[in-house]
């Protein structure tokens, strides 16, 4: 992997057009991705390589929880729990982990302070709620295991083999770690976790900035660089960072949302995506090459 270095200035120009990103949901599922009209592959960690979802939720929920009845003790009032898979997914999910724990506090009305990252786990502020649950969360990856979606494994080792370079970009400051977990590390060429994205004082999801960061390190055009992505914040991450396709995965109920936040392509698998590798390699799957499915026109 290379080392982190700074961001390039932003290669878009006031003159480059923007790309129309009206919902397209003529779009069919099993859509053609033609790897040589790409230099570049960017995936998002939670929710595209790892299913860990729930290991986060579960983790959150045991944190926030805990908070909730403090707070609700103190302040005479009862405040709704966290649910680890709806709220997880409606205020957490794609966000840095300070950014999730304040989104969920203020869906709730509970307004403590943001604090510092510094700060320790028994702190009522939302970095060190959030400190606590990291903690947490590693501990039962560690006992529990680590599980990969197959398919994007598989894509990744394809994609590698042919010479497209790839980036990881999440906003996870464990993503170093799952991926050296996952032994996945050396397909990676560029990694932005939320601890890059700290140290080159990038906005996180849904703000662009880490996606033309990671293009910019790879040494393409955002518009030559493919994004993966389960959430609607990384979806609109991608698509305002005016990259040349956006792949949506849906692993919910999410397909109109991730549709209208940019999604050219909606798969619920990255396995129902035909990739053709260009070049005599073939496709990937290595049992697909479905002429009936459409290409995708950036």
């Amino acid at each position: 992997m290379n080392e982190i270095s700074e961001a390039m200035p932003d290669p878009r120009s006031e003159s480059e057009p923007a790309q129309d990103r009206t919902p397209k949901p003529d779009k069919p599922h099993g859509s053609v991705l033609y790897a040589d009209w790409f230099d570049a592959m960017m995936f998002d960690l939670d929710g595209v390589i790892t299913n860990s979802a729930l290991a986060h939720g579960v983790a959150w929920k045991q944190v926030l929880d805990a908070f909730l009845h403090r707070y609700g003790t103190r302040h005479g009032v009862t405040v709704a729990p966290f649910d680890a898979i709806v709220d997880y997914h409606d205020l957490v999910d794609g966000k840095p982990r300070y950014d999730g724990a304040r989104s969920f506090l203020h869906a709730r009305g509970v307004d403590i302070p943001f604090g510092e990252p510094t700060d320790s786990e028994d702190t009522d502020t939302c970095c060190g709620l959030g400190n606590r649950k990291n903690r947490i969360f590693l501990e039962n990856v560690d006992s529990a295991g680590l599980e990969l979606y197959p398919s994007t494994v598989s894509l990744m080792r394809a994609l590698n083999l042919i010479g497209k370079r790839i980036a990881v970009v999440s906003a996870s400051k464990n993503a170093e770690q799952m991926l050296d977990k996952a032994r996945l590390l050396p397909l990676v060429d560029v990694l932005i976790s939320g601890r890059e994205a700290t140290a080159m004082s990038l906005a996180g999801k849904p703000a662009p900035d880490t996606y033309i960061a990671a293009a910019n390190m790879l040494g393409v055009s955002p518009c030559r660089a493919v994004v993966f992505e389960d959430s609607v914040t990384g979806v609109r991450a991608g698509a305002d960072a005016r990259v040349g396709m956006v792949v949506g995965i849906n692993r919910g109920d999410d397909e109109v949302a991730l549709v209208e936040s940019g999604a050219d392509v909606l798969v619920n698998d990255l396995g129902e995506l035909v990739v053709d590798l260009g070049h005599g390699h073939g496709f990937w799957p290595r049992n697909r090459n479905d002429a009936t499915a459409q290409p995708f026109v950036p």
